[in-house]
């Protein structure tokens, strides 16, 4: 066997899957065999999601900012059976406007809080099964941009958080771990990349010469997911080309 290959039936939920970087991530596990379940803010993400349907992959509303709507969906999900993996891709920003208190607030509540309230309400199934959480954080954990002090500062707190729960859940036999990609093509930041020297601008500071697809993302986390990363827990994984390095 493989040191890669995941087990039969090992089910990830891939929370925000619908977007951009959580389908190439559904993708990648889709592809190792997995079963995923994948969600959207609401019926219109699910609905304008762009994964192909696929016997493995269930497409389901997800909003991380209701305690209600987790507590139902977990509950459901604990019928289903076992969780094997939690990745947690939910995230906004909102440039130009994130010095507005309330869009602050909401910015952190989605890609911190957020965050924390899906690993907490996983915690039991991924006991169970002695599973992973992989947290999507951000090169801006460590390179803050002055138009999105709300996104860099709630990826900086998903950074803090997973080697926080990386340390309190190891006992319980919970890996936790984040990704932190770097600039990568998605709808979150198609409004800047409307800029063109600003695009090419980026491009010649990254080594390795262009901006990032999703689907040169998703393998960092599949990796984190599978068997292979046994042994990694409170790590965090940068997936940048090169850009921090220098």
């Amino acid at each position: 066997m493989s040191l890669f290959a995941f087990p039969p039936g090992f089910r990830v939920l891939v929370v925000g899957g619908a977007g951009d970087i959580g389908a190439a991530i559904t993708r990648a596990l889709l592809g190792e065999g997995c079963e995923v379940l994948a969600t959207g803010v609401d019926a219109a993400a699910v609905a304008a999601c762009r994964l192909p349907p696929h016997e493995r992959l269930r497409l389901l509303p997800l909003d991380v900012t209701d305690d209600a709507a987790i507590a139902d969906f977990v509950g459901r999900l604990g019928r289903l059976g076992r969780l094997d993996a939690l990745v947690n891709c939910a995230g906004i920003l909102a440039r130009h406007k994130e010095y507005e208190l309330p869009v602050f607030q909401k910015v952190l509540d989605v890609n911190l809080t957020g965050t924390f309230r899906m690993c907490s309400a996983c915690k039991p199934l991924l006991q169970a099964s002695r599973g992973a959480i992989v947290n999507i954080a951000s090169m801006n954990a460590t390179a803050a941009l002055p138009l999105i002090p709300a996104y860099c500062a709630s990826k900086g707190g998903v950074v803090m958080l997973t080697k926080s729960l990386a340390m309190a859940w190891a006992t319980d036999g919970i890996r936790v771990n984040a990704l932190a990609p770097g600039y990568v093509e998605t709808a979150i930041n198609a409004e800047g990349r409307r800029d063109a020297a600003f695009h090419a601008r980026i491009a010649s500071r990254i080594p390795m010469g262009r901006w990032a697809q999703p689907d040169d993302i998703a393998p960092g986390a599949v990796f984190l997911c599978s068997p292979a990363a046994r042994y990694v827990n409170g790590t965090v994984l940068a997936v940048d080309g090169g850009f921090l390095a220098g």
